[in-house]
């Protein structure tokens, strides 16, 4: 099977001046203003980010509109744009809930095809004035169902580990109609939706179970193409969080070969030791690959590629396991310090552990990927 599509020019694999000129502005700021410290600082209050640096990000760069098109509120650039922001946040690991507003709840609105609910909510998560996620979207879900009332529809049941769920302001949610699987678009009201803060290992990643007792919900897009809205936002968002996982193995490679250019034992740099070097070799290697598989996974998102299925579900596999690897060589080459709270190496080790099921684990990834190619008739979503 060739997954290739004639729209993937090679520049689409590079960057452009205007990226460049987009990672520079935001390593700045998220530098200046989401270092290690404003991360922990931002965690204990009860949003959980810093609600002003999201402003500014909003307001100053038009971050949350990059994406989206001129017409609701947006700039017009493409998914390309947005990688970029998602690097370089994960790089910083900022701690807003950028995945679920921009790379799943905003294109999942795109997706849909429905212009009122586009014309509705994307000019405001464009400008920063809301914030939003998405619920029921995984594999053994639904467990939310739909309601005909006389004064419209409403939700019912659960939905667990849901990406910034305790605080988004819309919740777009696949939910079991009559007529069979459909996408809501719920605004949650304390009395008809209890969300629970969960306790997870990624404190920077709030999730949350959602719990819907008659909450009122409008309907978003077809009701027969609500399946291929939620694959194709969950490939976006697979490619979103690639992008975010490379930021994340940068900074700890990064960071580790400053340490070993400083730390000296026997008179001499750690980093000149053989065995130091092959280990930070063996991170820039996959470093390396994993950049070029987000890189596709990114230029297919960008383009509407039928092959982002494919670079998808293979950047979330190689990205995965590359921050997985680079986060535990930032722990083992830091020493007996890399090991203490007080060092920021563990928040990079709990957001790889948290990455790498987001989406589906990576033998899920891998089972999809042989289905996608034919080689098995197992269903893995």
């Amino acid at each position: 099977m060739d997954n290739r599509h004639p729209d993937i020019a090679p520049h689409l694999l590079s960057e452009t001046d205007e990226q460049r000129q987009l990672r520079t502005v935001l390593r700045d700021l998220f530098a200046e203003a989401s270092g290690p410290e404003d991360v922990r600082k931002h965690l204990a209050t009860p949003r959980g980010h810093d609600e002003a640096l999201w402003a500014r990000l909003a307001g100053e760069i038009g971050v949350h509109g990059l994406a989206v098109p001129e017409e609701y509120g947006g700039s017009g650039f493409t998914f390309a744009e947005l990688a970029v922001v998602l690097e370089e946040a994960g790089r910083a690991l900022y701690c807003a809930p950028l995945l679920p507003t921009v790379a799943l709840a905003a294109p999942a609105l795109l997706h849909s095809g429905d212009r009122s609910a586009c014309a509705r909510y994307l000019p405001r998560i464009a400008d920063g004035t809301l914030t939003a996620t998405v619920a029921g979207f995984g594999a053994d879900e639904p467990g939310v169902t739909a309601e005909r009332t006389g004064t419209g529809w409403v939700l019912r049941g659960r939905a667990d580990f849901v990406l910034d769920g305790a605080g988004a302001e819309l919740i777009l949610v696949r939910a079991a109609a009559p007529e069979g699987p459909r996408l809501f678009a719920c605004e949650p009201a304390p009395g008809t939706c209890r969300r629970t803060p969960r306790r997870v290992l990624d404190e920077t990643r709030r999730q949350a179970l959602l719990e819907f007792h008659g909450a009122p919900a409008t309907p978003v897009g077809a009701a027969e193409g609500a399946d291929e809205t939620v694959s194709a936002t969950l490939d976006t968002g697979r490619a979103a969080l690639a992008a975010e996982q490379v930021g994340g193995s940068g900074h700890a490679l990064d960071a580790t070969v400053e340490f070993v250019a400083q730390r000296h034992q026997f008179g001499r740099p750690i980093g000149s030791f053989q065995a130091v070097k092959h280990r930070l070799a063996d991170v820039l290697v996959a470093l390396e690959g994993a950049r070029s598989a987000s890189a596709y996974a990114t230029a297919c998102a960008a383009v509407g590629s039928p092959g982002l299925p494919v670079a998808a579900c293979a950047a979330a596999v190689v990205c995965s396991e590359t921050f997985r690897l680079a986060t535990a060589e930032y722990v083992q080459l830091h020493g007996g310090i890399g090991f203490t709270w007080e060092h920021p190496a563990h928040l990079y080790v709990r957001r790889a552990r948290g990455d790498e099921v987001l989406f589906g684990t990576a033998d899920r990834h891998r089972d999809r990927l042989a289905e996608l190619a034919g080689l098995t008739t197992r269903s893995a979503v």
